[in-house]
């Protein structure tokens, strides 16, 4: 018996020694909580369920009305709200009508220091139900899939971040910094005047830099430490229109357009080449340049087109300046028109300048386009995460103990105004926990098993940096 009992208290001491492991970074004020599955769902159901109405792609006339999202929300929210007595402090920024971005604030014993969930988003990139083997404005529950549009981006997030508030405000820890959530409109559209380039030039987070933000947008449950920038453009090559069958009197749009691209691809990557930062931060790819659409004047087959735009983006790293990207591209431009006739041609009857009194048209020319204006790539232009920063520690760490291991990497994704609220002085740091393999894609899904992780390693997150000691060992 004596030998039982000493084994039996054996087992308790190894037992305790393990949990006590398990949970060296989650202080005594966070334990016990945890995601329920499920109100996650019900309430993911309801989110999913209005996700038509917050489709988001302007150049297809679909203009999201985030705020069919908040009535969810404040169902979860409302009975813990300061108005109905609670410790939440909700309240809704709205600078476009019927698009509230909606602030969560749980409020800390030292109200100066913060640590910020944000850039989890409110709206949703469209989704073709004909295309889809569900409905993607539907959730549909299968084993640990959560199927629908908006479950890995970004509606899984918002849901998850909303029911951990609401744990904070039933279990009302003692935290010394204020946990502090935003929830972003018109993020899959690059709109501006709307989301969060509003709520930081009013300056309605500015406590956030007192502390980390962690911004919950990304994928794959791992700290992500660079994004790129992403720029839009369009080149357009003018020829003259001729019967195919005298080739010599027509200038070939398509054909210039293509040696163009070639020209200005080539100088692109000559002078914004792999930077050696970029393996450091983790990034797969550098800095690119390319084609993704082409569309020419119809015609006959017969017919050489007299205009040809080839259409694509510009992905560049945070170690390169887009505007100077810009002026850079426009100056092969330049150069390309002022001596089209060394431009290569295709064939002995391929030419770009045509002579002859009755010519209407006697030189080709190409032209580039932005989508956007400076202002608005400034505002996609990428990030290099502070690899010094103690919430990266912060992240890396809880992630280790949740995940079993933390794999940093950098994507030439994008994501909108980290760059510059990194520059006006926030520390942003970036996770996200759908699956990069559904993003943006077709029949969409999350896993609930990594939502509820999720939960864990943002409560580590939080327990970590509400330490006295924070930062201080970095």
């Amino acid at each position: 018996a004596l030998f039982q009992h000493l084994a039996d208290c054996t087992l308790f001491l190894y037992i305790s020694l393990l949990v006590g492991t398990m949970t060296t970074l989650l202080g005594d004020a966070l334990r016990g909580m945890s995601l329920d599955t499920d109100e996650y769902v019900s309430l993911m159901t309801k989110l999913i369920g209005d996700v038509k109405h917050v489709q988001n792609n302007p150049r297809q006339g679909l203009v999201p009305s985030e705020g069919v999202m908040v009535p969810h929300l404040m169902e979860v929210l409302g009975p813990h709200t300061t108005e109905s007595g609670g410790p939440l402090i909700v309240e809704q920024l709205v600078y476009k009508d019927g698009r509230p971005n909606v602030k969560i604030t749980y409020p800390g014993t030292e109200p100066e220091l913060t640590v910020g969930l944000i850039g989890s988003h409110l709206d949703v990139v469209p989704a073709n139900p004909e295309t889809w083997e569900r409905d993607p404005f539907a959730l549909t529950v299968e084993g640990d899939r959560l199927h629908g549009r908006g479950t890995t981006d970004c509606l899984g997030h918002v849901g998850m971040i909303t029911l951990l508030f609401k744990a904070l405000a039933e279990k009302k820890p003692a935290l010394r910094r204020s946990v502090v959530a935003l929830f972003i409109v018109g993020e899959e559209g690059g709109e501006s005047g709307v989301g969060v380039d509003m709520v930081v030039q009013s300056g309605r987070i500015d406590e956030l830099k007192n502390g980390t933000c962690f911004w919950i947008d990304s994928a794959d449950s791992q700290p992500c430490t660079g994004t790129a920038g992403a720029m839009q453009w369009h080149l357009k090559a003018t020829g003259r229109l001729f019967h195919s069958g005298l080739p010599h009197r027509g200038i070939n749009s398509l054909e210039l357009a293509s040696e163009a691209m070639a020209i200005v691809q080539r100088r692109f990557y000559e002078d914004f080449p792999a930077h050696e930062l970029e393996e450091k931060y983790g990034f797969a790819t550098p800095s690119t340049m390319k084609p993704t659409q082409v569309e020419c004047a119809r015609g006959a087959l017969n017919q050489i087109p007299p205009w040809t735009t080839i259409s694509g983006d510009v992905r560049l790293s945070p170690f390169y300046d887009p505007v100077a990207v810009m002026e850079k591209v426009g100056g092969y431009l330049k150069d390309i028109n002022d001596n089209i006739e060394s431009v290569p041609t295709r064939g002995p009857c391929s030419k770009y300048t045509l002579e002859g009194d009755d010519v209407d048209v006697k030189r080709g020319k190409v032209e580039i386009t932005w989508t956007d204006d400076v202002e608005s790539v400034r505002q996609m232009e990428g990030i290099a995460c502070d690899l010094d920063s103690p919430g990266l520690k912060a992240l890396i760490d809880s992630t280790k103990e949740v995940k079993g291991s933390a794999k940093p990497y950098a994507i030439t994704g994008s994501l909108p105004l980290v760059r510059q609220m990194k520059d006006a002085g926030f520390d942003v740091q970036i996770s996200g926990y759908g699956l990069s393999s559904t993003y943006h894609a077709d029949n969409e899904y999350a896993l609930l098993s990594d939502m509820k992780d999720a939960f864990q390693i943002l409560l580590r997150v939080i327990s970590i940096a509400d330490k006295e000691d924070y930062g201080k060992d970095v």
